[in-house]
């Protein structure tokens, strides 16, 4: 199990990147825009600069839905290996089987 405060901290990291997706969006298709005056395009970066840190996309951590494990993730499953194994040879998961030989 990963730590407490590591999994709180992601999920306040996701809270706030949906909260600000929408300005980001627009303050960057304003800065790329190449027809708009230089000026507006700076005024939208520093704009852009000012928003919360946390709320860029690249911040977010893949982790574990069950255990909050950051490493070993698969993203159709949204699971960490471990957990897929175990998930999967209780056969907990539909349409998965662990293979045996």
């Amino acid at each position: 199990m990963a730590k407490q405060s590591s999994i709180q901290k992601n999920k306040r990291r996701e809270k706030l990147v949906k909260q600000y997706a929408g300005k980001r969006a627009e303050l960057k298709a304003i800065a790329r825009d190449t027809s708009r005056q230089p000026e507006e395009r700076f005024a939208a970066r520093m704009k852009l600069a000012k928003l919360p840190r946390n709320s860029s996309r690249t911040r977010l951590r893949n982790r574990c839905e069950v255990t909050g494990r950051p490493r070993g993730y698969y993203r159709k499953f949204r699971m960490s290996r471990l957990a897929l194994r175990e998930l999967g040879s209780n056969g907990l998961i539909p349409g998965l089987v662990k293979s045996s030989w």
